[in-house]
């Protein structure tokens, strides 16, 4: 790591002025999109019936959104749920499909169709007053994820270091959500989860860069801040790109061979360890330069007692 390190020279601080115009840009995009567009919720938010069927056979999913879609469904998500036998069908909350007993409805519409009768493994129902619920009290755990890592920064480095990863965090959700809005994914239960997993990642990242940088402040004394944060950027540099790529791969693997059912979930950790790697380089450590952060907020000063330099005096009993 310390060969890699004095390979790489890059002046991330000084590219801070193109790093601001490209996030700009994405959270404009991202806002707009959401203030206009918003976001695709799920039936865990929006309400609604979800079923799991299973069938001895393999089924067409085709088959079976025209057979929803002719018989008062049109709006039916059908999807594989692992293999060509598991069926997910998820029927958004409307006036005609406001209570459970769609589930009943769609298993015996099936069963009298060519695709044939399912085992059902599973149905759920979600009311509109507990989706409500559901997305309220996610936000408010980004919230308070959010206020949590403020106070922990703030004890562990200091308050300018605190605003630094909070501004870093809150950023990456932002575009996060931004970047789901603007392709219509559909935001779940899961979606939510993994912005909270990225959250403790984007945060893991940026932690190890002020790390760096507060032991840099105690070596290089004669180095000014920009410099000391290019340093301890560029050294962590291997750490960061191993962590990364890593971890995408594991992602990537989820999300083409996870099934439908985990898309979502892998799709958003991708986005958001994409965008957390790049905020602990481009967002988090600029801005706390921007604050004014220096050398001396971090190095606690040595008090010397009265007396320490004098030679200690034999004991005389």
């Amino acid at each position: 790591m310390q060969l890699f390190s004095k390979l790489t020279t890059i002046d991330f601080i000084g590219l801070r002025k193109f790093a601001v115009v490209v996030s700009i840009i994405l959270i404009a995009a991202g806002a707009y999109s959401l203030s206009t567009s918003g976001l695709n919720y799920g039936i865990d938010f929006s309400g609604g019936t979800k079923i799991e069927l299973g069938y001895q056979q393999e089924v067409s999913v085709i088959d079976i959104r025209s057979t929803l879609a002719s018989n008062g469904y049109p709006e039916a998500v059908v999807q594989f749920f692992g293999t060509n036998k598991d069926i997910l069908i998820r029927v958004p909350l409307s006036q005609e499909n406001s209570d459970d007993r769609v589930s009943t409805k769609i298993v015996d519409l099936l069963a009298a169709s060519p695709v044939g009768s399912g085992e059902v493994r599973s149905v759920e129902f979600v009311g509109p007053t507990f989706g409500k619920e559901l997305f309220e009290k996610g936000i408010l755990a980004l919230v308070y994820a959010l206020i949590g890592v403020m106070i922990y920064v703030a004890f562990r480095f200091e308050w300018k270091f605190s605003l630094g990863s909070v501004v870093a965090l809150i950023h990456d959700v932002i575009i996060t959500l931004g970047i789901f809005s603007l392709l219509k994914l559909e935001f779940t239960l899961p979606v939510l989860a993994a912005l909270l997993a990225v959250i403790g990642y984007s945060l893991n990242d940026t932690i190890v860069v002020f790390d760096r940088i507060r032991e840099n402040f105690r070596k290089l004394r004669e180095t000014d801040t920009e410099e000391t944060m290019n340093v301890s950027i560029n050294q962590t540099l291997p750490r960061t790109i191993l962590t990364s790529l890593t971890t995408l791969l594991v992602l990537l693997a989820l999300y083409f061979y996870g099934g439908d059912a985990l898309s979502g979930f892998a799709a958003t950790l991708i986005i958001g360890v994409l965008i957390g790697t790049y905020s602990s380089i481009f967002v988090a450590s600029p801005t706390v330069l921007v604050l004014g952060a220096k050398a001396e907020d971090l190095i606690v000063e040595v008090v010397e007692k009265e007396g320490a330099d004098q030679p200690d005096q034999p004991y005389m009993p």
